[in-house]
């Protein structure tokens, strides 16, 4: 470690306290207990926060499915809703039909649901 780096790291240490005094601990304590607020905020905007919204849409999306709807499922498969149950819906794809789960549903391509449905 050559001079020069030592110093840098001289320039982040704290200044020397007068002689005959101590430096609150409690004011110590609060600088990084500020940080790790505030960083624990930014995750919470950054990372949580979208998280939960993305839930609420597709929750939304759910309970809006209707017969005749076009959906894309997470696997990939694309079908029509032929029906609707409370955990379960029935589509049709090509000439298969078949039972999925409500949350496999990843979006709703076109809406062609009956009218008095909606």
């Amino acid at each position: 470690m050559s001079l020069t780096s030592w110093n840098i790291f001289m320039a982040f240490a704290p200044p020397p306290s007068a002689p005959g005094t101590q430096a609150d601990p409690k004011t110590q304590l609060l600088g990084p207990l500020g940080m790790f607020a505030i960083m624990g905020l930014m995750m919470y905007f950054v990372l949580f926060r979208p998280q939960q919204k993305k839930a609420k849409e597709h929750a939304e999306l759910l309970k809006t499915v209707r017969p005749g709807d076009e959906i894309l499922t997470n696997s990939g498969i694309v079908g029509v809703v032929v029906t609707v149950k409370e955990k379960t819906i029935s589509i049709r794809s090509a000439e298969s039909k078949l039972e999925i789960t409500k949350s496999a549903i990843a979006q709703v391509t076109a809406r062609k649901g009956d009218a008095a449905g909606a």
